[in-house]
């Protein structure tokens, strides 16, 4: 029971999230040097500023 409900905070807060990209990362660029997770937060917040269209409300 315990196991489910680390499982589940660490999805809703995001964690979860950099061990996914690690994983994609290892398999598609095996010899490119992993990101640390304070870098790919770096990454993910400028992707989604350029991404995201300006409003005001």
């Amino acid at each position: 029971m315990l196991g489910i409900v680390l499982w589940y905070v660490r999805e809703l807060s995001g964690e979860t999230e950099y061990d996914r990209y690690c994983e994609r990362h290892r398999r598609h660029h095996p010899h490119a040097p992993l990101p640390t997770r304070r870098e790919y937060q770096r990454m993910r917040t400028t992707r989604r500023e350029c991404e995201s269209p300006g409003r005001c409300c």
